[in-house]
């Protein structure tokens, strides 16, 4: 099955699980992951420099706050795009819609669907996997090969089998991790697989859709870049 956003499928002791940059179709045997692609062709571009650039982003939200903290030479691509994300607004007044105890909690789909469908089409190239998928770091959803956009997760779970799967993380959180580990997870799994948020609606309907159907998700108030 083809998709037209991001997702991530998951099995785990027999449960199957998704973890979608946006709403997943196709799956992909042996993985954790399962992405929906964008609607549109994926661009590989051109590879980033390593600038070394490390960068901290605060993340206010409706638990409380927390930071992460950014390497460029991690994944360069990939911190590059979570900048302008932050930048752009895409995370303010956004939900966590999909949060699973034990593997990950994600978020990246503005509540504004005309953002949303903006940051749909910005498909960056993949970096190569130099760190790994363990307690705390932060990576890119993918739907397949180049296919990132806005949505990423932190790792709940020691979930070093993505990184061969090609999930490169680009930052890691360094203060509130209590707070990330207490989001809305009575949700569960997001449609069709589960009784969650159906990610092509977020994109859609936006907030509108989270408020009246899931209206206990926790939600980023404002994400800011920090200057030492």
């Amino acid at each position: 099955m083809k998709p037209s956003t991001t997702f991530l499928f998951f099995t785990m002791t027999g449960l199957c699980l998704t973890l979608g940059s946006c709403v997943a179709e196709k799956d992909f045997d042996n993985s954790k992951f399962e992405a929906v692609s964008p609607d549109g062709n994926s661009e590989s571009g051109e590879p980033a420099e390593e600038t070394g650039e490390i960068y901290k982003v605060r993340f206010e939200t409706s638990k409380g706050e927390f930071v992460i903290e950014v390497h460029s030479d991690w994944a360069p691509l990939g911190a590059a795009q979570f900048k302008e994300i932050v930048k752009d607004g895409v995370f303010d007044d956004a939900r966590f819609f999909r949060v699973i105890d034990g593997f990950m909690a994600q978020f990246g789909i503005a509540g504004d669907p005309e953002l949303s469908a903006k940051w749909k089409e910005k498909t960056i190239a993949d970096d190569p996997v130099k760190e790994s998928n363990t307690p705390g770091m932060v990576t890119f959803a993918t739907s397949g090969p180049n296919s990132r956009t806005s949505q990423v997760f932190i790792n709940f779970g020691n979930n070093v089998d993505l990184n061969s799967q090609g999930f490169a993380p680009f930052g890691k959180v360094i203060e509130g991790r209590e707070v990330v580990m207490s989001l809305y997870s009575e949700y569960g799994e997001g449609a069709p697989r589960g009784k969650g948020p159906d990610q092509g609606r977020i994109q859609a309907e936006g907030n509108a859709y989270l408020m009246k159907e899931f209206p206990k998700l926790d939600y980023i108030k404002r994400a800011t870049l920090l200057t030492d």
